[in-house]
């Protein structure tokens, strides 16, 4: 009877699916009525499971309508799993490419869906978070097209080390920040630009430390999860092609005076100096005879063109996705231009019952003509912006005026419009992005992964700059080269064991274990030359003159060692906890190893059996998290005593160059977070609310050594910084009419305080540069980074026309010592609020960003409106015109006095609120009906958009 029992028992196979998509849902609970046996479905959804006839398999899930099927004779099943109106269920990606569903995620976790941004024409990764995620902040370095841009996750976590999120692409560390080596005022590449967008099916942002800690030593600042898109199964080869144009302005230009007003001012300074300004050449009629909008002359009406196929599909075993992609686009700024290529292939394959494997390939090419900013001295921008009207671009015969024509205004009045034409600065890029990935089924419930993978960016920089330009003509008299290479491959391994488990029905239990492997390499290696034939001659082979060549290769390396396990009773009450152990080449041997543990818990409130009367509340849980989470994103080898080459006496040797700190380790942030997620009136209204608490330790900082050590630093462990806030993301559904018009709204608002806790002494730290004070930022205890120092500006005396400034020590001089903290870069609040209307086929959203309360230092104030110190080389602002002129004047612009610089010190007059509402985007669709595009098997949707320049 035993033996008759055992021979009815039999393996049924299966596949559990969303019926809207037809994708495999993975984490289902799949287990035998009343008994303890189960298991879940894979990624892609399938299950096994061994079952007698006349059992009732049961399948689970949050979020999905609970089903049960009777087993006759069944050897396969295919099960659509439909949501659950009143759960709404979500499937979020984490760490290591394990899936949650939303209403069993502990973690802080914003989602952005490829929707949110598809018809934005942006360039990079980074750029799509602008406004949509509730505690991300996103600026850029520059306007220019490829050009850097700054991302940051709940504040500021370091002063030296880099404060950039962790940016994973299919399971793969890609490189961020700037690739290339030449930086002009800061203003750099975007390594992440080389990625196209339109290729992202979905990004999340891993924000607290029960989300982030699996990452351990590069948490601290955040983690973003990209996947690409997928194939389907089962699923015919469907089409995609997309075609964007558009065009992109200048928003607002400055108003800067024409050759009369300058004139005039100037002669005004130069007379209350008590000077003759026709002796200057200050002549009306004849100086300003020529009058130059150099605004004008460097800038111009930009655009963008992008092309894009793409292919995805797949049968019962393979699926795959392949696109091309092409886009260029043609900065506001003359001779500016960047242009990418890519190509990407996803390929996965389930080659048995237990085998399956995954390739991800993206190819990208660019190429970035590149200028030179409006923070770099000679920069085309901030050219236009001095460059005295009274000059003209041109001579007669319609060339452009150098350094060395008669005409020339002198530098650094150079030509903007000859530096923005005539310099050569080319940027090829070529990145390769491949992973491999193989997944092999031990047993039921229990199975391994293992993924190689390597990130591949090469880069040449091609620089020249005539005899025609500043610094060709002038600096480097007949022609200056630069040509640089760099290369940063990061090669990785990560391999994991993971188990999933469901007991007696109430007890789901999952485990991750796993193993990290990965070395970065850079090399670097550029030469200059100078003193060219001619202008035509424009490599370095041709420079008389070569030098500064230099090269250098260094390496570093990660050990990682992580586990994380779930359970949850009844899908009720939640626990998570994770664990991860580092080592790192960046730091010294006995200080190479961190430990970094998080824990979670969540309490799904509704699933209580005295909620079931609380109709309209659908979901309400509460969530807490406590974890540890590292920076190691420092210089390599830090910690190590350095010496460099150094002459001495006209003979060469070397000699120490850096102290050094075998104590130097990790950045160590500790993170508290609260929420709570809530879902109303059957999912017409959802928001999760969060707030955190976060301290960094460890600080990694430049600790002052007096000078006579021979170091005026060495980098050390010497202080703490804080971070505290609240982020709201909301969801509605406004209205929803039976004749299929429909509102919704995102929107997403939050709040961080960033205080400096201590420094090795409680002296501040200064860094920037003005004339009085020397410096325009500080670093001190009990303020926030970004603080700006300075003097507080009073006001103008009517009766002199001078500046008056807050004497603090009331010695009757206006020095450094009076200056004090006067604003800083921190805002108060940031987010941004979609709203999207839809009926019948057509559909509208508008998107909205805005920050608050965040000020800036205007550098453009304080260069052109300035009465004394450079009132004779440079234009003005318009607001110059309201300038103090006679005795009883009421004015903030004090009088112009060429010479006079105590009118110009810096202080709060250039201190400006920077908050800002900004209409991102507006996009205006159709989508043809089922039945016509069912005639044409090709075209899913056509919809026109508009995107609009910032508007601030």
């Amino acid at each position: 009877l035993a033996f008759a029992a055992f021979a009815q028992d039999r393996v049924v196979k299966g596949r559990v699916t969303d019926p809207a998509t037809g994708e495999g849902l993975p984490g289902v609970s799949v287990f035998i009525e009343n008994t303890t046996t189960g298991t879940v479905t894979n990624s892609d959804g399938t299950f096994e499971i061994r079952v007698s006839k006349g059992s009732v398999l049961v399948f689970k899930s949050v979020g999905l309508l609970t089903q049960r099927v009777t087993i006759d004779e069944q050897a396969s099943l295919n099960i659509s799993m439909a949501p659950d109106i009143k759960e709404l269920g979500e499937i979020v990606v984490t760490g290591y490419g394990e899936a949650v569903i939303r209403e069993k995620l502990v973690g802080a976790i914003a989602t952005v869906k490829s929707d949110s941004y598809k018809d934005i024409p942006v360039v990079s990764i980074d750029q799509a978070l602008q406004g949509q995620a509730p505690g991300v902040q996103v600026s850029l370095s520059s306007g220019t097209p490829g050009g850097g841009i700054k991302i940051n996750i709940r504040g500021n976590t370091s002063i030296n080390a880099s404060n950039r999120p962790l940016f994973i692409v299919d399971g793969i560390q890609v490189e961020d920040g700037a690739l290339t080596t030449r930086s002009f005022g800061n203003q750099d590449d975007n390594a992440l630009s080389t990625i196209n967008p339109n290729d992202i099916e979905s990004i999340e942002v891993l924000k607290d430390a029960s989300a982030k800690a699996i990452y351990g030593t590069r948490g601290a600042n955040g983690v973003v999860i990209v996947t690409t898109k997928r194939g389907k199964k089962d699923s015919p080869t469907r089409f995609n092609v997309d075609f964007q144009r558009g065009i992109t302005d200048v928003t607002k230009k400055l108003d800067l005076l024409n050759s009369t007003e300058l004139l005039t001012l100037q002669r005004e300074a130069v007379i209350n100096a008590g000077q003759d300004p026709d002796l200057l050449g200050l002549i009306p009629g004849v100086t300003d005879a020529i009058d130059t909008d150099w605004l004008d002359e460097v800038l111009r009406q930009g655009n963008y063109e992008q092309y894009q196929i793409s292919a995805q599909g797949g049968g019962n075993k393979t699926t795959y996705y392949v696109s091309a992609n092409y886009r260029g686009e043609e900065g506001v700024q003359l001779n500016n231009r960047f242009d990418r290529y890519t190509g990407t292939f996803n390929l996965n394959h389930q080659a048995t019952n237990k085998l399956s494997f995954g390739l991800n390939v993206q190819l990208a090419y660019t190429t970035n003509r590149r200028v030179k900013s409006d923070n770099f001295l000679d920069g085309v921008y901030s050219g236009a912006l001095r460059s005295i009207p009274y000059y003209a671009p041109f001579d007669e015969f319609g060339n452009i005026i150098g350094p060395n024509d008669a005409g020339y205004a002198g530098f650094p009045n150079f030509n903007p419009v000859g530096q923005a034409i005539l310099p050569r600065f080319l940027t090829y890029t070529t990145k390769i992005l491949a992973g491999l990935n193989v997944e092999y089924k031990i047993v039921d419930n229990l199975k391994f992964r293992t993924q190689f993978s390597v990130d591949y960016n090469d880069v040449d920089e091609d620089q020249f700059e005539p005899t025609t330009t500043a610094i060709g003509g002038f600096l480097f008299p007949n022609g200056y080269g630069v040509y640089s290479t760099s290369n940063a491959t990061r090669v990785l391994n990560a391999s994991t064991l993971t188990y999933a488990n469901t007991f007696a029905e109430k007890h789901n239990v999952s485990a991750l274990v796993g193993a990290e492997f990965q070395n970065r390499r850079f090399t670097q290696a550029s030469v200059e030359g100078q003193d060219f034939p001619n202008d035509q001659l424009t490599y370095i082979t041709s420079a008389a003159t070569v030098n500064a060549g230099t090269s250098f290769e260094v390496d570093n390396g990660l050990v990682s060692y992580f586990f994380n396990v779930k359970y949850d009773f009844n899908e009720k009450y939640l626990f998570e906890a994770t664990a991860r152990t580092d080592a790192s080449s960046r730091f010294g041997e006995d200080r190479r190893y961190g430990f970094f543990p998080s824990v979670s818990l969540g309490w799904r409130i509704s699933e209580e059996a005295f909620f079931d009367n609380i109709e309209f509340i659908d979901e309400l849980k509460l969530r807490a998290s406590y974890g540890l989470t590292g920076n190691e994103r420092i210089d390599n080898f830090a910690f190590l005593a350095t010496w460099g080459a150094a002459s001495y006496g006209a003979r060469s040797g070397v000699s120490p160059s850096s102290l050094d700190n075998p104590e130097l380790q990790w950045e160590r942030t500790a993170e508290l977070n609260i929420g709570l997620d809530v879902a109303l009136l059957k999912g017409r209204v959802a928001f999760s609310l969060d707030y955190y608490t976060n301290k960094t330790t460890e600080l990694l900082f430049a600790e002052q050594l007096p000078l006579t050590t021979g170091f005026g630093s060495v980098l050390g462990n010497i202080g703490e910084i804080s971070n505290q806030g609240i982020e709201l993301g909301l969801n509605t559904v406004n209205l929803d009419l039976e004749n299929g018009f429909q509102w919704t709204t995102n929107f997403n608002i939050s709040r961080n305080v960033n205080e400096v806790v201590s420094l090795a002494t409680d002296e501040p730290q200064f860094f920037g540069y003005a004339l009085t004070p020397t410096s325009t930022h500080i670093i001190q205890v009990g303020a926030p980074l970004g603080s700006f120092y300075g003097l507080e500006f009073l006001g103008v005396d009517p009766a002199t026309g001078d500046a008056i400034y807050n004497d603090l020590n009331g010695d009757g001089t206006i020095n450094d010592q009076d200056a004090k903290i006067i604003g800083n870069a921190q805002p108060d609040f940031i987010g941004g609020i979609t709203n999207r209307f839809t009926f019948k086929g057509f559909d509208l959203s508008i998107f909205f960003q805005f920050s608050s309360g965040n000020q800036l230092i205007n550098g453009v104030k304080e260069g052109l409106l300035d009465g004394g110190n450079t009132i004779l080389d440079n234009n003005q602002l318009q607001e110059a015109l309201e300038r103090w002129q006679k005795p009883g004047d009421i004015t903030d612009v004090p009088r112009y006095e060429a010479g006079n610089v105590p009118n110009s010190f810096f202080s709060s007059r250039f201190v400006e609120d920077a908050s800002f509402l900004r209409l991102k985007n507006i996009t205006l669709g159709y989508s043809f009906s089922d039945k016509l595009l069912k005639k044409t098997k090709v075209i899913k949707s056509a919809p026109y958009f508009i995107s609009p320049a910032p508007i601030s």
